[in-house]
């Protein structure tokens, strides 16, 4: 696996602080100081297979679930 970029750790951290779960919506305002683009950045960590949500990008609604601890 290729080495994650800021963005990436700072999302899956979010995530392990939520117990490996978040509501798109929440996750979006805890990254918006730190960086744009969430749902690119989502995307990609869902092809490393590290995440998962409903559809090939999340909605507004969308649950993301931490898969795999990194």
């Amino acid at each position: 696996m290729s080495e994650l970029n800021h963005a990436e750790k700072f999302i899956i951290k979010k995530l392990k602080e939520k117990g490996g779960k978040l509501n798109y919506k929440d996750l979006q305002t805890q990254c918006q100081d730190e960086f744009e683009g969430v749902r690119l950045i989502l995307k990609k960590l869902k092809e490393k297979g590290i995440v998962e949500y409903e559809g090939m990008i999340p909605s507004f609604s969308a649950e993301i679930e931490l898969i795999k601890d990194i």
